[in-house]
């Protein structure tokens, strides 16, 4: 048993300083130096807090525990070099390499992440308390490295599940003068009571990233319910794949399938994702009856009226001379409501006042972390030029950025749910 103990006590190092060294070397043979590059970068944030913290958590329970503890983290070591080996060639994998592979290993390399970060801002404090011999708080502190752990697993439920949402977003004819938040109603779980006269009813789907957190089933359910509310208009507002899915061909078309129903009513552009396999994404769509906008524009009529959709492609630079060189190539439409559809939300600034009634954007997910799931507005891109979430105004412009329907990049959603909501516009 002491041997068992000792091979599972150095499992955990041993797999971590393994992966270290050879997936990077592994990925450059097969893949290139730039997944090397992200592969040695992303195990180089994960690993250091998780090292430091494998020995102090194990500590902290009954010397009967080291075993499974030991156990747990080498093996979700062993998830995420599995799951970045796939990465090397990418594709949807079923539910159980997922749920057994891809999903434990991401949440370990988030959890790594927050808990490298957690322990350097301890640091101080624990300095502090060492340098008073106030021993008896230090040692309490201790149960504190577990938090990062505790809320990478909390954040399972939150990444997993983007919450049903009913969302009003009333236009205006004034407003402030720089990018700024204003109210919105905002109904959760429950459809609001019914307006004296019928709103605009938006399905928006930004950023399904389907992958690992986003299986082409789950994406299929999820726009079939958002269907059922019986929406005016769907619009999609970008980045439908992540390496996974755009690895497998058809993965697209599958996922939507349930537009077909709806087609003359769908309406979709690029986001900055879908430009690294952009026919395959223009495939998709079109197999479902969405009309993809480059640098177009739509005219549909409605139960409200006739509506113009200007769609905006992204672009790396020169955002502020696209979008006004788009807007003036199609300018607005006599009795039109008048609708933009922009990736980065971070454009809107450069939309002149009353040039569109509404923007709809996604691409930062929300904030992806932050305090949403609390009932606070909060993200860690709140004191960024980025509007993180829901609905900002400049001028009479009004701004709607959706918390994204899946996400990609940072491993987990913490505090940040994804959002498959319906938006009403009062006009």
């Amino acid at each position: 048993m002491e041997f068992v103990g000792a091979v599972l006590t150095w499992s955990f190092p041993a797999l971590a300083l393994a992966t270290l060294v050879l997936l990077p070397l592994y990925a450059w043979r097969e893949r290139g130096r730039s997944y090397a590059m992200f592969g040695a970068i992303v195990l180089g944030i994960a690993l250091p807090g998780a090292l430091i913290a494998h020995p102090r958590i194990v500590s902290l329970f009954p010397p009967g525990a080291a075993p499974w503890l030991d156990g747990l983290f080498a093996y979700a070591m062993l998830a995420a070099a599995v799951h970045l080996v796939h990465l090397v060639r990418a594709r949807m994998r079923a539910w159980p390499f997922r749920f057994g592979v891809s999903i434990p290993g991401q949440v370990f390399i988030a959890a790594g992440a927050m808990e490298g970060v957690w322990l350097l801002a301890l640091l101080p404090i624990r300095g502090l308390l060492y340098f008073l011999g106030w021993e008896g708080v230090l040692s309490a502190l201790r149960w504190l490295d577990l938090l990062p752990f505790a809320v990478a697993m909390l954040s399972i439920l939150t990444s997993t599940r983007p919450t049903v949402e009913w969302v009003r977003v009333r236009l205006g004819q004034d407003g402030p003068d720089e990018v700024k938040r204003i109210p919105v109603e905002r109904h959760r779980r429950r459809a609001p009571p019914p307006l004296a006269s019928p709103p605009l009813r938006i399905v928006q789907i930004s950023d399904p990233h389907l992958g690992p957190w986003q299986s082409i089933s789950g994406l299929r359910r999820t726009v079939a319910r958002l269907l059922d509310r019986e929406p005016d208009l769907v619009l999609l507002t970008g980045d439908f794949l992540t390496m996974e899915s755009s690895g497998t061909p058809g993965a697209i078309a599958q996922a939507f399938s349930p537009l077909r129903a709806l087609e003359g009513r769908c309406f979709a552009i690029f986001g900055n994702h879908d430009h690294e396999a952009p026919m395959e994404v223009s495939r998709g769509l079109a197999a479902n009856g969405v009309r993809l906008l480059v640098d177009e524009e739509a005219l549909v009529e409605t139960s409200i009226g006739p509506v113009q959709i200007v769609g905006s492609d992204w672009v790396r630079r020169g955002s502020r001379e696209h979008l006004s060189g788009l807007l003036a190539r199609f300018p607005r439409r006599p009795d039109h409501l008048r609708l933009l559809l922009l990736h980065d939300p971070l454009g809107f600034r450069h939309v002149a006042p009353g040039e569109v009634d509404l923007t709809l954007s996604g691409h930062t997910h929300g904030g992806q972390v932050g305090l949403v799931s609390l009932g606070l507005d909060w993200t860690v891109l709140t004191r960024s030029p980025w509007p993180d979430h829901g609905l900002f105004g400049l001028g009479s412009n009004r701004l709607y950025v959706h918390r994204g329907t899946g996400f990609y990049g940072f491993p987990l959603r913490v505090g940040v749910p994804g959002e498959a909501s319906v938006l009403e516009v009062v006009v």
